[in-house]
């Protein structure tokens, strides 16, 4: 039986076009705010990255970025993914994924909650490098003086979803 190819499609969401890669195992190689796969490949990790994608009309994942959409910013938490990287990087994704929505941290209190406090760069870095935007919530980590930072994607889609989220966050007590 022949492995099924990785698979990519894309949803309109306000901010624009939002495309998911996903691996056979239909977890997250890479997705982000564009209509062209071939934007998304690069930020793969090698071993990760598959040699063709085959384009669909629809993936599972999908439905939650839909959810997500819709006010359900939960709906995203638990989609797999994969990435690979350095022990820092991986578990800093991993980490990235603990920052709830609503509640953005700073680079440095996003490094102190890597348990690296001194590491705000490499913190930064794993932002940066990150291929799963969305699933891995790197737009909730904000510049040290509270500005927005860089985003891969763009800063207005960065302070819409900063904004999405402050607005249908559930209430921390």
């Amino acid at each position: 039986m022949t492995p099924r190819p990785a698979r990519s499609a894309t949803v309109e969401t306000p901010p624009g076009p939002f495309t998911v890669v996903v691996g056979p195992d239909d977890a997250v190689l890479a997705s982000g705010w564009t209509a062209d796969v071939a934007d998304l490949l690069p930020v793969v990790h090698r071993a990760l990255r598959p040699a063709w994608v085959e384009e669909v009309e629809h993936l599972p994942v999908l439905d939650a970025v839909t959810a997500f959409v819709a006010g359900d910013v939960a709906a995203i938490d638990d989609v797999p993914v994969r990435q690979r990287s350095g022990p820092f990087l991986e578990d800093a994704w991993e980490v990235l994924r603990t920052v709830p929505a609503g509640e953005p941290d700073t680079y440095a209190a996003f490094a102190a909650r890597c348990g690296r406090p001194a590491a705000v760069r490499a913190a930064a870095n794993a932002c940066a490098r990150n291929a799963a935007a969305l699933f891995v919530p790197c737009h909730r980590v904000l510049g040290s003086d509270g500005g927005l930072g860089g985003f891969r994607w763009g800063t207005p889609v960065k302070r819409w979803l900063l904004d999405h989220e402050a607005a249908h966050a559930p209430v921390t007590v």
